[in-house]
């Protein structure tokens, strides 16, 4: 293999990695790979390709906060999206795992009011941010990936698996969507009229 495509294949792999850690990795992450692959790179070499990947929205050495990457109106919109759900999402963990495994047993109103609940966790949204879709875009596809979680639980053999399920298939919907709309170019009248469209959902919802 050309010392060409070492490089690009290390690169690939330590982005890999950092999705897994929540998009940062340390120091020695990166200059571990590098000598694993063989790669004699100076000091230079690694100021850029610590560059490189600080750009692609990966912190080196400390957790990235995610407002860095998020404009002034994804942070109202975020607010207000969490100002809209909050209140039907506080109860105690006893209250959820019962709800939870209500609608694991297939329980219609326990499925709506376990969409309530985890209506806020698909805030997450914000971990993403950066990565060429618009913040609403994502909450959007997350509450839809909450809604069909809602019918998919009865294979969960406990309340804590469900909740894995939930998490894991709200951030799955976020990374396609990423995934299949990167590339694509959204005018602010869109951004406006999805902001509204799901906020009015997330009310509904609550």
């Amino acid at each position: 293999m050309r010392e060409e495509q070492i490089f690009a294949k290390t690169l690939e792999e330590l982005s890999a990695l950092a999705k897994e850690q929540g998009n940062m990795l340390s120091e020695e992450q990166v200059t571990e790979a590098f000598d694993k692959a063989k790669l004699n790179l100076g000091e230079p070499q690694l100021e850029m390709i610590f560059a490189y990947l600080k750009n692609k929205k990966i912190s080196i050495g400390q957790p990235a906060d995610p407002f860095d990457y998020m404009t002034r109106e994804e942070i109202d919109y975020l607010e207000e999206y969490l100002k809209a759900v909050q209140a039907g999402a506080d109860v105690t963990d006893g209250v959820k795992e019962a709800v939870l495994l209500s609608a694991m047993a297939g329980d219609a109103d326990a499925k709506h009011r376990m969409i309530e609940i985890f209506l806020p966790q698909v805030a997450i949204a914000k971990l993403y941010a950066g990565q060429g879709v618009f913040l609403e875009d994502l909450i959007g596809e997350g509450n839809v990936a909450l809604t069909m979680a809602a019918e998919m639980l009865d294979c969960a053999q406990n309340a804590k698996e469900a909740e894995g399920t939930i998490a894991s298939m709200i951030m799955e919907a976020m990374e396609n969507y990423i995934s299949e709309n990167a590339s694509e170019k959204k005018t602010g009248e869109k951004l406006a009229e999805n902001a509204n469209d799901i906020l009015e959902k997330a009310e509904e919802l609550s």
